[in-house]
């Protein structure tokens, strides 16, 4: 049984990150375009994405499968979790801690923004032309907007720390010297992305995206 959990959490780590980290960092490089070149540079990126080849595939094989497998595998590894687990430095237990909360609010958040976003243009509510606006009405909800940002921080803490924890379960970070640099790497990566999903949120409020 335990060396099935053994397997079962390596598969856990490794979608974490690939495919699911990679999933993040193109969809924010998506949703900076709404800041960076308003609302046709967003518009032009996602008519590229949503014009890939095989794309239901890619979406159900490199997306949905993985993070329903991380979210439910993983809610099962938070209640499982001894969140005061003191055998580690204060730091990094508080970074355990809010790995095991920041999965929750992640999964929650998740499902929320896929609810007002792609869920309702599989209905045929909206079309992928209107996304901007979606995100638009969302975005001028104060209510809304600080929602967002606290799921955008959640799930940006919840990869870039998980990120430092796979380098090590996977061998790549081994002695304390490599650990602390990829630990400031992974603080850098969860200021950079979240930094680019906030000031997308931002541009999202302008009226331009009606």
């Amino acid at each position: 049984m335990k060396r099935n959990s053994y397997y079962w959490r390596k598969l856990h780590s490794l979608l974490g990150v690939i495919p699911l980290g990679g999933f993040i960092l193109v969809h924010v490089s998506i949703n900076f375009q709404a800041f960076e070149r308003g609302p046709e540079g967003f518009a032009t990126y996602v008519h590229f994405i949503n014009s890939l080849p095989l794309k239901p595939l890619l979406e159900i094989v490199g997306i949905y499968l993985p993070i329903l497998f991380h979210a439910i595998y993983g809610l099962y590894m938070a209640f499982q979790s001894n969140l005061n687990a003191g055998q580690y430095k204060y730091e990094r237990n508080w970074a355990f801690t809010l790995q095991r909360i920041t999965g929750v609010l992640t999964f929650i958040f998740v499902f929320w923004h896929f609810f007002n976003t792609r869920l309702q243009i599989y209905l045929g509510n909206i079309t992928h032309e209107e996304l901007g606006s979606t995100m638009h009405h969302i975005a001028v909800n104060p209510v809304y907007f600080i929602l967002y940002v606290i799921g955008v921080l959640s799930a940006v803490f919840h990869f870039s720390n998980g990120l430092w924890a796979f380098l090590i379960s996977w061998g790549v970070t081994v002695s304390p010297r490599s650990q602390k640099i990829s630990s400031t790497i992974c603080l850098g990566v969860f200021v950079l992305v979240s930094l680019l999903f906030i000031l997308s949120l931002v541009a999202f409020t302008g009226d331009e995206f009606l």
